[in-house]
């Protein structure tokens, strides 16, 4: 008979006691698991980890004078949105505003409001719809930096305010000087 160079070891040979041994580990474990759990998980990169621990509001639209002149009625914030469009740290916030009229569908301006550094009050920093374009802004969205927009316009001057027959859906991104506008079609009739 020929030896092997490593002696039988007691515990390669299972018994019944080993079965409920490992069991009754394998339960302690999971006992335990449930007991013991993990803080929540959260993952911060660039501007984001720097700013991880102060929670920075968008700013308000309240109080901020928009380029628009709407004569005796007031200006109306239709629609808004705050993120970070610039990658700073701090949110902006996109208005979609038009004046208050009581007859028709006054054409929307969308702007772009950010807070000085300084904590100042909150200011229009870029345009990116003028109302002397005469177009209604809807489906107005953020994500992933990007403001996305559908805009209704018309394809001459004699289209009455009311029905507007031009589609457009736009999209602006921030490219470290300005805020460059794609469009993701043409425009097509309504």
């Amino acid at each position: 008979m020929q030896q092997s160079a490593v002696p039988e070891l007691a515990h390669t040979q299972t018994r019944p006691i080993h079965w409920v041994a490992t069991a009754t580990a394998v339960a302690g474990v999971v006992a335990l698991s449930s007991v013991v759990q993990p803080g929540s998980a959260t993952a911060a990169t660039g501007a984001q980890a720097k700013t991880a621990h102060v929670a920075v509001a968008p700013p308000s639209t309240a109080g901020v004078d928009f380029p628009l002149s709407c004569g005796p009625v007031k200006a109306v914030v239709a629609k808004k949105a705050g993120a970070d469009l610039d990658g700073d740290g701090r949110p902006e916030t996109v208005a979609v505003v038009h004046c208050d009229s009581a007859m028709g569908t006054p054409p929307d301006g969308v702007y772009v409001i950010t807070r000085p550094s300084d904590g100042g009050r909150p200011r229009v920093v870029a345009t990116l719809v003028r109302p002397q374009d005469r177009l209604t802004v809807t489906d107005f969205s953020i994500r992933a930096r990007t403001v996305g927009a559908t805009l209704l316009g018309y394809s001459s001057d004699s289209v009455p305010n009311c029905c507007p027959d031009l589609k457009t859906p736009v999209k602006w991104r921030w490219n470290g000087n300005a805020f460059v506008r794609s469009t993701a079609a043409p425009a097509h009739s309504v």
